[in-house]
């Protein structure tokens, strides 16, 4: 066999052996974007005090929030105006508030962000208002970003007569674009000439699988350092580096099935559990429980001309009623569809089924993880 014919047929298997990694993984693939980040690439979280001013008799009562009125003295006197001591400011159209924003990574001065603005005291609405210029900080206590400008408040209320209605959050709004950068935060991407990815979730089958899909695309660049990071060799070069990293986020990987689990949250009664929870066959019984209180009012009137007085007194009534609780079967089931069914057998509520789910972990029957929120 010729030296030609051995390259194609190393070139052919090559490309087989891609075809039946991406074909087999196509139907649930997803790209390594959405699996993982780089290293290093994040957001950072920023923070300040500032006053909302310009509302319709809606802010803060400052006898109730001091605050207000010193940061309205404190404002003012930057500006030069100098108010007489032991001034009493009734205000009713400011609010103080909190301004937060997420410093998005590579941020560079000039660029503008979204804001949050949420009142700190009394104010019934901030609809209307204007954020006066307010320094938001980092983390060390450096200023990188100012915000200002009118609010955007996604709520309504009205009232009078006695009688209210309201109509979403009135107490927080946002301000699109109401922020600018002043200050960039330098972002790495990578140390020396390896880049690290780092799964979202963390889990040894996934790990080894994104390795072999950059290995596929890149041989021998890739490497698993534990269950959640991988180290990727990159280019030196900051313009190569970006699109290797952009070819690489775009590769497609199928992530191995996870844990089977059930989430339960135990104080709004919700359930959810994902395909790989199991049962096994069990007995189970549930019955309701009804406790009714009733509060009487007795009136014991005394005899005539006896200089008694009127007593009246609270009589209380305590039932307890319990329905019969039949003996469930409960079928063992291998897929989400089946145990779903089985569940649905019992006719429990919400909050029923948590304790249910509780008593089938405890027996051994749910073969899941139990995880209560």
């Amino acid at each position: 066999m010729s030296y030609l014919s051995s390259l194609f047929l190393r070139a052919a298997a090559a490309f087989v052996a891609v075809l039946i990694f991406h074909g087999g993984a196509h139907a649930a693939a997803e790209r390594i974007k959405d699996l993982a980040t780089v290293a290093g690439v994040r957001d950072n979280q920023l923070v300040g005090y500032g006053l909302v001013v310009g509302l319709d008799g809606s802010g803060d009562q400052t006898t109730q929030t001091p605050f207000t009125v010193q940061s309205v003295i404190n404002m003012l006197g930057n500006l030069g105006v100098t108010l007489p001591p032991g001034t009493n400011l009734q205000l009713k159209n400011v609010a103080a508030v909190m301004v937060t924003a997420n410093l998005p990574p590579f941020a560079r001065p000039g660029q503008p962000l979204d804001v949050t603005v949420s009142s700190i005291g009394n104010a019934k609405s901030l609809r209307g208002g204007t954020l006066v210029m307010t320094p938001l900080k980092g983390a060390d206590g450096q200023v990188y970003a100012m915000a200002q400008g009118n609010m955007v408040v996604g709520g309504a209320g009205a009232q009078g007569g006695g009688a209210s209605q309201v109509i979403n959050h009135l107490s927080a709004g946002r301000i699109p674009g109401g922020a600018t950068v002043e200050r960039a935060v330098p972002t790495q991407l990578g140390e020396g000439d390896s880049v690290i990815f780092e799964l979202r979730d963390s889990d040894f089958g996934t790990a080894r699988r994104v390795v072999d899909a950059i290995n596929i695309a890149y041989p021998g660049a890739a490497s698993a350092l534990d269950g959640r990071s991988i180290q990727v060799r990159a280019p030196a070069n900051s313009s190569a580096r970006v699109a290797f990293l952009g070819h690489i986020e775009n590769l497609q990987v199928t992530p191995v099935q996870q844990a089977a689990k059930v989430i339960v949250n135990s104080r709004t009664g919700s359930v959810v559990m994902n395909q790989r929870v199991m049962l096994q066959n069990c007995a189970v019984a549930h019955g309701n429980l009804t406790v009714t209180v009733n509060n009487q009012a007795q009136v014991d009137q005394p005899p005539p001309f006896s200089g008694g007085q009127t007593v009246v007194t609270q009589v209380g009534q305590v039932d307890i009623e319990q329905e019969g609780g039949a003996l469930f079967n409960v079928r063992g089931a291998a897929n989400l569809a089946d145990v779903v069914k089985a569940l649905n057998t019992l006719g429990a509520t919400p909050m029923d089924l948590v304790s249910i789910l509780q008593a089938m972990k405890s027996a051994g029957a749910l073969r899941a993880e139990l995880e209560v929120i």
